[in-house]
């Protein structure tokens, strides 16, 4: 397998400051086509509220289009800065940022200014990162530093603001913070334990330990933002029986040849897999019982097998409004939404066959009918956490 063969993981996870209801901090990322380029922003506004997230977010969406554009990046650093308004009080910009812009074949680039510096993580081995530090002409107190390597396979690049390194701060046993150091040793022994932790995870296990560094009440806005490069994962979800029965075998061989994670989603699909592969389904009696989501079952094979459109809507739901699984309880919705986000690769096999049920005009308004529900997941899963997505319909 190749450098071009690996995918860009990209996730964050952020607390606003205790009694704050939106964070001063803002990230976000951009997938650009053709190039297969991943830019990902993290802005910290000065203070907290929506006043620091406004700035912050003027400063993310003009850094996201500059580093998308060919505009030099010398030249757009010093644009953001002469746009920011200056703190009266303080003197200094109203927004920090780190850009990290990475390519399919790992050539990346990253743009700090007042942020901490990044991680990079490289599992059994160490890379020394050369940083070119600049003076913009207009602003000649401030400093920029610029950052270009290429990345390996399993390389993550950790950045955050500094409501993480200064976590603690004044506390008996950090007195200065956390620290840099401190957030290193985390996120290596993290990685040592679980090698293929997923941006997702690890972004969200940083965090937590900040604010528990922080008595449980962040002092400032905590974001963390995780960029891995690695091997894709797949997963393919297989929901609705196909238009014409002969097609039935044509279902059965891609479950059985598809690599990766596999799931069913559907009474009659798992029914006709079960007896296409002559495979038993059982009920997980393990489980917990939910009053929106019908339980899951179990079949050799398979990672999970649930119910069709009721789950599949309860997922979209999960998927717009944002979740955190460990606080939720668990069922199949939460299972089949946490597998998607922690795939890189996603392939729904969407069967066509009209089922009544669906058409009945006492079922509820927001149960759309099944492909409508898969298009939607997947325009979440692209646009919102960057995943490559296909369906195909049978």
């Amino acid at each position: 397998m190749t450098v071009a063969d690996s995918f860009i993981e990209v996730d964050s996870y952020q607390r606003a400051k205790h009694g704050q209801f939106i964070s001063g901090d803002v990230f976000l990322s951009r997938k650009v086509e053709p190039e297969g380029r991943m830019i990902s922003v993290l802005s910290d506004g000065l203070g907290s509220g929506v006043k620091a997230s406004v700035l912050a977010s003027m400063t993310a969406t003009m850094a996201l289009k500059f580093t998308a554009s060919a505009m030099d990046i010398h030249d757009s650093a010093e644009i953001i800065m002469d746009t920011l308004p200056i703190c009266s009080v303080r003197k200094i910009s109203y927004s920090t940022f780190t850009v990290v812009d990475m390519a399919s074949n790992g050539e990346t680039r990253i743009i700090e200014h007042g942020n901490p510096p990044f991680l990079l993580i490289r599992p059994n081995g160490e890379l020394h990162i050369d940083k070119t530090e600049v003076r913009p002409k207009r602003w000649e107190d401030r400093v920029i530093s610029f950052s270009n390597f290429d990345v390996q396979r399993e390389d993550r690049i950790i950045f955050f603001s500094d409501g993480i390194t200064q976590a603690g701060m004044g506390e008996y046993r950090t007195p200065l913070g956390w620290g840099l150091d401190s957030v290193d040793k985390f996120v290596r022994e993290k990685i040592d334990r679980y090698p293929y932790i997923s941006a997702r995870e690890l972004s969200r296990l940083l965090v937590a330990r900040a604010e528990e560094v922080d008595g449980l009440s962040a002092k400032d806005d905590i974001t963390c933002g995780v960029v891995y490069f690695r091997s894709p994962r797949q997963l393919l979800v297989m929901t609705g029986a196909p238009f014409n029965r002969a097609h039935d075998t044509d279902l059965a061989k891609m479950a059985e040849r598809t690599p990766g994670r596999k799931v069913i989603c559907g009474g009659t699909t798992a029914n006709i897999i079960s007896r296409m592969l002559n495979r038993s389904i059982q009920i997980d009696m393990r489980q917990q019982l939910h009053s929106k989501v019908p339980p899951s079952a179990r079949m050799d094979g398979f990672d999970l097998v649930t119910e069709g459109t009721l789950t599949l809507g309860e997922v979209l739901r999960l998927l717009e409004e944002g979740f955190a699984p460990e606080e939720m309880r668990s069922n199949a919705a939460v299972r089949l939404a946490t597998m998607l986000l922690d795939s890189d690769i996603v392939k729904f096999a969407v069967g066509t066959r009209i089922n009544e049920a669906h058409q009945d005009p006492n079922i509820p308004v927001e149960l759309d009918l099944r492909r409508n529900i898969v298009k939607r997941i997947a325009r979440v899963l692209e646009s919102k956490h960057m995943k490559r997505v296909l369906i195909h319909y049978l």
